[in-house]
C-alpha cells in the first residue's frame, strides 16, 4: 500500500517531528507540533512586561509630563493671593476700623497700606463694596488723618493702588467691580496702597517698598 504523505515536519530543526495535526503559528507563520510561542521560540513573540515594570514606567511618564507642562505663574500667585486673602479676613474682622452701621453683607477688608511719611505703615479697614474708589480714598483718608486734597486741581492725589502691580485704581471704578476682575481681582481679606501721586503717575512703582514680599 502506498504510503500517504499526510502531515509536515515540524519547523524546529532539533525536532524535525512528522505531524499529522500540525499547527500554524499566527505570529511567524512557522509550522510547528509545539503550539506556543514560548515552546518554539517565536521569533515575533512579545515578552509580557512585569506588572510593577509596567507601572514603574506609566509613573515616570507622569513625571516627565509634569515636569514639561507650561507654567502658569499668573495663576498660581492669584491663587496664593486669595488663600492668603482669606487668612487674613479672619484677623483682620478682629481690629478694622470702619463704618459701623455698614451691613456686614457689604463690608470689604484690607490691610491698607499707607504712603510715604504717614505715622503709620499700615492701618486695618473696612468699606462698604458698593462705594466707589474715590469714596474708598476719602474714607481712609479720614480714618488714617491723612491730608486729603483730591478736590484740589494742582494738588498731589491720594490714590488708591493695586497690591502687586501697584496701578492707580480708577477713581469711578465700583469696589465690587474690582473684586470680580478675572484677571488680577482684589481680595476682601487682601492688601491696597493708599499713595500720594501727581497727574503724570499712573501708580506706584516699587509695591515692595509698602508690602513686604511674603
Amino acid at each position: 500500500m502506498a504510503e500517504f504523505d499526510i502531515g509536515k515536519h515540524c519547523n524546529i530543526e532539533s525536532c524535525n517531528q512528522k505531524d499529522f495535526l500540525p499547527f500554524v503559528c499566527d505570529s511567524c507563520s512557522g509550522v510547528f507540533c509545539h503550539r506556543h510561542q514560548d515552546d518554539h521560540k517565536c521569533e515575533k513573540m512579545e515578552t509580557p512586561r512585569p506588572r510593577m515594570a509596567a507601572t514603574q514606567e506609566l509613573v515616570q511618564k507622569i513625571v516627565e509630563s509634569k515636569k514639561n507642562a507650561p507654567k502658569t505663574k499668573g495663576r498660581k500667585g492669584a491663587k496664593n493671593s486669595s488663600t492668603a486673602a482669606k487668612v487674613a479676613l479672619m484677623k483682620l474682622k478682629l481690629h478694622a476700623s470702619g463704618d459701623k452701621g455698614l451691613p456686614q453683607t457689604e463690608r470689604t477688608y484690607f490691610q491698607v497700606f499707607l504712603p510715604k511719611g504717614a505715622p503709620s505703615s499700615t492701618l486695618p479697614m473696612f468699606f462698604s463694596s458698593k462705594w466707589s474708589v474715590g469714596k474708598v480714598v476719602d474714607f481712609a483718608a479720614s480714618q488714617a488723618s491723612l491730608k486729603n486734597s483730591n478736590n484740589m486741581l494742582t494738588a498731589m492725589k491720594l490714590r488708591l493702588c493695586h497690591p502687586e502691580t501697584g496701578e492707580a485704581l480708577k477713581m469711578d471704578a465700583s469696589l465690587q467691580s474690582l473684586l470680580s476682575l478675572p484677571d488680577l481681582p482684589l481680595y476682601n481679606g487682601g492688601n491696597v496702597i493708599l499713595e500720594y501721586l501727581d497727574s503724570e503717575s499712573s501708580g506706584v512703582e516699587d509695591v515692595a517698598a509698602y508690602i513686604p514680599p511674603s
